[in-house]
């Protein structure tokens, strides 16, 4: 497996200071952030670190040469939006960038992007698959055509009262992925699968593992803290951000080492990529390269 990070954290970065620490920390591999340039909607969201816009020859060969002379790779282009955005304007803007990403990795030569389904909020989940049958099955092909694997996290988006009452993530269960695999039979849908989405759901993030194994494109390393006090005070149908919170790998109730051993049982061996969002080490450019560290040397105990 090749060790790396979620780039996001790294927002008041240029992507050569990204690929610069990268390097410097000993790290594979970077998942790069690239989203629309403009105002962020939210925490970690709207860090581009790559504009595809400006994307030309040159850059192109800039990028994949930068990369190479540092013994990086770069995972897969990030991008997590709502492509199913009740608002009509927000999901077609969405889906306009995402598609401009599969194209620039394959010009880039990644061949991978993760992102999200997206959801309407306000609708069921039997609407939101219908929903899905209209909007993805046209991404999935230009993927095909393209030649890159599109990696979708399970993330509810469901953290506080914004995102209430469906969130904004439709592929959040073993369940539901079961429905999407269905209606898009294709080798270049798959999953970018991340356990501390399953911990606060009450969810056994090992077994899917198992199941979804030639599904599996992409790792995120992100530990969740569930509060148990808190949880019994709110319960389980409180806001989610009531009664857990994320951490550095290690310092949440994800057991890593269960987790890389069922990941090396069914053999993977791509691209494993810590995400951080732990905001005990926000604040400051020393705090997060801190992380960093911490993060990688915890998970080098499994992947080196």
């Amino acid at each position: 497996m090749k060790l790396g990070f979620v780039s996001a954290i790294l927002e008041q970065s240029s992507f050569e200071e990204v690929i610069d620490t990268a390097s410097k920390l000993g790290f594979d591999c970077v998942e790069l952030a690239c989203w629309p340039r403009g105002k962020a909607e939210r925490r970690y969201a709207g860090v581009s670190h790559l504009n595809v816009d400006a994307l030309d020859e040159k850059e192109i060969s800039y990028v994949r040469e930068y990369c190479t002379k540092r013994n990086v790779e770069i995972s897969s282009l990030a991008y997590y939006p709502n492509t199913m955005d009740g608002d009509v304007n927000k999901r077609n803007a969405a889906i306009d960038h995402l598609r401009k990403l599969i194209i620039a990795s394959n010009k880039l030569g990644i061949g991978m992007i993760t992102t999200f389904i997206g959801r309407d909020q306000t609708k069921t989940v039997e609407q939101n698959i219908e929903l899905f049958k209209k909007i993805w099955p046209p991404i999935i092909q230009l993927a095909e055509e393209y030649k890159v694997k599109v990696a979708i996290e399970n993330c509810p988006m469901l953290f506080g009262r914004d995102q209430w009452p469906g969130g904004q993530n439709l592929a959040t269960t073993p369940k539901i992925w079961r429905q999407l695999f269905e209606i898009i039979d294709s080798e270049w849908f798959g999953l970018n699968y991340d356990p501390s989405h399953f911990v606060w759901q009450m969810i056994d993030y090992i077994k899917p593992i198992y199941e979804f194994k030639d599904k599996i494109f992409h790792v995120h390393y992100k530990d969740i803290k569930v509060y148990e006090d808190k949880l019994n005070e709110a319960g389980i149908m409180a806001y989610p951000l009531e009664f857990m919170s994320p951490k550095l790998p290690g310092l949440g109730d994800v057991d890593w080492g269960k987790y890389v051993s069922a990941l090396t049982d069914v053999g993977y061996n791509g691209f494993t990529c810590i995400e951080i969002e732990d905001k005990a080490f926000e604040g400051s450019m020393d705090l997060i390269l801190k992380s960093l560290k911490l993060s990688k040397k915890y998970m080098e105990q499994f992947v080196i």
